[in-house]
């Protein structure tokens, strides 16, 4: 039982070292573990400081992020709109140009007949003419005496023009 019943002598020397472990402590080894503990405190409230800012500073870019891409997103649909707007028109006159030309060129194909038809009935009038004084050259050249004669003449010669 001596082990576990204190020994004034062993408490008295206890008490010395553990003073005198103390005051090297103390005097040596307090002040660096109090300045590297202080120093270590500090460099993590920096760090935690830097990291907030970061957090700060990160939010402020997504912020202006977000901003930018709101931007280019409206000037996006500005061009979409604007190209749209020249595509309608440039189409628009387009129609209105082709609608112009077919216009034209219906009135030039109406004069082209018209000048046709009338080419055609003068040629008409004139092969007309030719025979109605063909016809009259036969008949005063050809003096016929008897009515039945001139009847039959004229239609011969009428069936020679069908012929024709």
């Amino acid at each position: 039982m001596g082990l576990v019943m204190p020994n004034p002598g062993t408490i008295f020397w206890m008490l010395i070292i553990f003073g005198i472990v103390f005051f090297i402590l103390k005097k040596f080894a307090w002040k660096p573990i109090l300045t590297a503990l202080k120093e270590r405190e500090d460099s993590i409230a920096t760090a935690l400081n830097s990291a907030e800012e970061a957090k700060k500073e990160v939010a402020g870019l997504k912020a202006d992020n977000e901003k930018v891409i709101a931007e280019a997103r409206r000037e996006k649909e500005a061009i979409l709109k604007e190209a749209k707007e020249l595509k309608d028109k440039i189409v628009a006159e387009a129609k209105e140009k082709a609608g112009e030309e077919a216009q034209k060129t219906i009135a030039q194909a109406r004069q082209q007949i018209e000048a046709e038809k009338t080419a055609a009935i003068n040629d008409i009038k004139k092969q007309v003419a030719e025979l109605s004084v063909s016809i009259a050259e036969k008949v005063i050249r050809k003096e016929l005496s008897n009515k039945a004669e001139q009847e039959k003449m004229v239609d011969g010669l009428i069936d020679d023009i069908k012929l024709n």
